[in-house]
């Protein structure tokens, strides 16, 4: 009688082939049932004999939403931490603004097809709009000087612990994540799910452009690294991100950051912060989440400040 050490000393340590097959390792033969193989051809290729995982109609059930809500965040998560990424600087804007030569060249054409058609007052009015947006075309210059400095903040650039993170699209979160493309360092986008096709800009790192299904998760993996969320001019998306940010840091939901908001001039007349408080509806002490900037080193420079006053330097010793 074999003893169980010895049986398992004899055990096979890999996966060798059977020298027998086991009897369901073959269909039942159409000699003994001429309608076998299309009746198993029929079962198998049903979706209910596909795993759980690998069965995409399954897996978007309306049941399944909260395993969906588990993997639209973790997929990112792991990668990120994958990557050695601690921290962010968040920057949002609109995606309309775009580097002063574009802006150009849409406002050269918007002019142009209104001249054609001085009647024409939709024409009109997009010229008008071309004219604002090239006004503002500075601040894409403005948010690439400002992706290059976050980069160049990092001491190792070789394996940066706070990078740039954007929604990954165009305009002014293109420009944040060229400034750090231009520096050789790697750089987040957080793309979205929409209804019509859509493109991330092509300076996020390959490896770190996240499509997410869900708003939440997405808005979760932008403030989880946040060290601190830069605002240029933008529109419903920007404020979206902005005030959700000031929300959570009025309520002490999350540790404060600093909050800076590009274009002075902008913010005053789209926010009215004065008649806000004045109305009774946010307390004189909320206009203290947020300070205001013109330019990429007076906005990186008070962030830099701010943790230094607070006593954690942003970088560590680096500071």
């Amino acid at each position: 009688m074999v003893g169980p050490c010895e049986a398992c000393a004899n055990m096979p340590t890999m996966k060798p082939p059977r020298r027998e097959p086991l009897p369901w390792q073959t269909p039942k033969p159409p000699a003994d049932d001429p309608q076998a193989p299309a009746r198993v051809a029929a079962i198998t290729a049903n979706a209910s004999y596909l795993p759980g995982d690998a069965d995409p109609a399954f897996l978007q059930r309306d049941e399944l939403r909260a395993e969906r809500l588990q993997l639209d965040y973790l997929k990112p998560e792991l990668s990120l931490q994958a990557a050695g990424i601690e921290h962010t600087i968040v920057v949002f804007g609109s995606t309309r603004i775009l580097e002063p030569a574009a802006a150009k060249r849409r406002l050269d054409a918007a002019l142009a097809a209104a001249a054609a058609a001085p009647a024409d007052a939709g024409l009109q009015q997009r010229a008008a709009v071309a004219a604002r947006l090239a006004a503002r075309s500075h601040y894409y210059e403005v948010a690439r000087e400002l992706g290059a400095l976050i980069a160049a903040s990092n001491k190792d650039r070789s394996h940066c612990k706070t990078v740039v993170m954007t929604g990954g699209g165009p305009g002014i979160m293109e420009a944040a994540n060229r400034g750090a493309y231009d520096s050789g360092v790697h750089t987040v986008g957080l793309n979205i799910d929409l209804p019509h096709e859509q493109f991330p800009n092509p300076y996020v790192t390959p490896g770190l452009c996240f499509r997410f299904h869900y708003f939440a998760m997405r808005k979760l993996h932008f403030l989880q690294r946040a060290r601190a969320l830069v605002a240029f001019p933008g529109g419903f998306g920007t404020f979206d991100e902005l005030f959700e940010t000031l929300t959570l840091l009025q309520t002490r939901k999350m540790q404060a950051v600093p909050v800076v908001l590009v274009g002075e001039s902008y913010w005053r007349r789209v926010i009215d912060i004065p008649y806000m408080i004045g109305e009774g509806v946010i307390d004189a002490e909320d206009a203290e989440l947020f300070w205001y900037a013109e330019d990429a080193r007076s906005a990186w420079r008070s962030i830099v400040a701010w943790y230094r006053n607070a006593g954690t330097p942003l970088f560590g010793d680096e500071d």
